[in-house]
């Protein structure tokens, strides 16, 4: 299996486009720019610069038949309209509807737009959402939830665990996804490359987390530490334990008590950084390495996505789906939003989603064994998203010292990530430290 990393334009002949299809391009639109530095966002979204290219190339295979979505969910508190200015995503559509004739159009996927003061959520705007509409899936016992020791005790984007937790419980396994990416013959991820505080890093199969509907489906981590079947934290001291109560009585208070409960969260919020840590610089939220409930949430969607149908149901084959990372300026650190802008200068691109996540997390200096969000995406479920033996991938560079296996890979120099703090010492390569000249 090639993976293609490329220094000038993407390598894209791999793709098969014919003319006729409905192909979805799934950027990272995840927010419009840094919280600390709104004016920093090239590290954050992906180039408009990728997408322009890929929706060309598109757009002339289609040879006049078909239709492009270039759409994405972006973080429920980001404001898509200055997303799409900042990367020209409109101008994009139109120029390419213009020269290649066919219908290119630009969705913001999301059925509410939040807004996010002092950490609380005060107030949901309801959003148009997919013209398409959505679709629940039911994953059942082929979920990699079911049967988890978290059951019962997830945690999301929302405060609502209590109905979050009742999309996931025994064979009810439920997803509601956007039907734009589901009808489509094709879909192409183009990830920013970036390090993720849940799951080490955000990269093709992560980036489909952005196919949903509704937020609330998506457990994003399990109270409680490791003793106590939870992943929240690394101990289990009676501090913990405390935090883990309050943190729950305040989301409670948030939705049991409308609007002064809102207030009430806010005042508990700012005291408890002060007794229980920032989470700047405090492991809490699933945010480490022991974080078992992210990567499920993220191949279970790409499995939903891959094979499944407009109706609900799913279908034996995959439909086609391939990656293009967008590497050339990326981001290391405090991914996946508040890093810092790491130049690398690289597109990483292939037909199979997992290989292309494990050559990408080999070039940023990491252990591609050591990120379920990967490893298990070579796992033989019962709806594999990848059927690739990882000792047959092959690179394919114009930077030749990269070319050959991916074992061959690890012992090259690569570009030597800071990884989010919560996973330092644990997903390095043996020979981090060895920079790039």
């Amino acid at each position: 299996m090639n993976v293609y990393v490329n220094e000038q334009f993407p390598y894209l002949d791999f793709m098969d486009i014919r003319p006729g299809d409905r192909v979805v391009l799934k950027p990272n639109l995840v927010k419009e720019g840094k919280e600390t530095d709104k004016n920093e966002w090239k590290c954050v979204v992906t180039s408009p610069e990728l997408i322009r290219y890929v929706a060309h190339y598109v757009c002339d295979k289609l040879q006049g038949k078909g239709e492009v979505f270039i759409c994405d969910a972006p973080q429920t508190d980001s404001s898509f309209e200055q997303i799409d200015k900042k990367l020209s995503l409109t101008k994009i559509a139109t120029e390419c509807s213009a020269k290649y004739g066919v219908s290119v159009r630009v969705i913001d996927l999301r059925n509410e737009e939040w807004t996010n003061e002092k950490g609380i959520i005060t107030h949901k705007k309801e959003l148009p959402g997919d013209p398409n509409g959505t679709v629940i899936f039911n994953l059942g016992k082929n979920s990699l939830y079911y049967g988890h020791k978290g059951e019962g005790n997830y945690f999301g984007a929302d405060s609502d665990y209590v109905e979050l937790n009742k999309h996931h419980k025994g064979t009810t396994q439920e997803y509601l996804l956007s039907v734009t990416p589901i009808m489509a013959d094709v879909v192409i991820s183009l990830p920013k490359m970036k390090t993720h505080k849940k799951t080490g890093v955000t990269l093709s199969i992560k980036n489909f987390v952005g196919i949903t509907a509704d937020k609330n489906y998506l457990p994003h981590h399990t109270w409680g530490s490791p003793k106590q079947g939870g992943d929240d934290y690394p101990d289990a001291s009676f501090k913990r334990k405390v935090e883990t109560f309050c943190s729950k009585l305040v989301k409670r208070v948030i939705i049991n008590i409308p609007f002064v409960g809102i207030k009430m969260a806010q005042l508990l919020r700012a005291e408890g950084v002060k007794v229980f840590g920032a989470t700047q610089n405090t492991i809490r939220s699933g945010n480490w390495y022991g974080n078992d409930t992210t990567w499920r949430m993220a191949l279970d969607l790409t499995r939903c996505l891959i094979y499944g149908n407009p109706d609900g149901t799913f279908s034996k084959t995959k439909k086609r789906c391939y990656s293009v990372i967008d590497g050339v300026i990326a981001m290391e650190g405090a991914g996946p939003m508040q890093g810092d802008p790491k130049e690398c200068g690289v597109y990483i691109s292939g037909e199979d989603l997992a290989s292309v996540d494990a050559v990408a997390a080999t070039l940023m200096g990491f252990d591609w064994k050591r990120l379920p969000v990967v490893y298990e995406a070579f796992s033989r479920h019962e709806m594999p998203i990848s059927v690739v033996n990882p000792q047959n991938i092959h690179v394919v560079s114009d930077i030749k010292d990269w070319s050959g296996g991916l074992d061959e890979l690890s012992e090259k120099e690569h570009f030597d990530f800071v990884p989010y703090f919560g996973w330092k010492g644990h997903l390095e390569l043996p020979n981090y430290k060895r920079p790039i000249k």
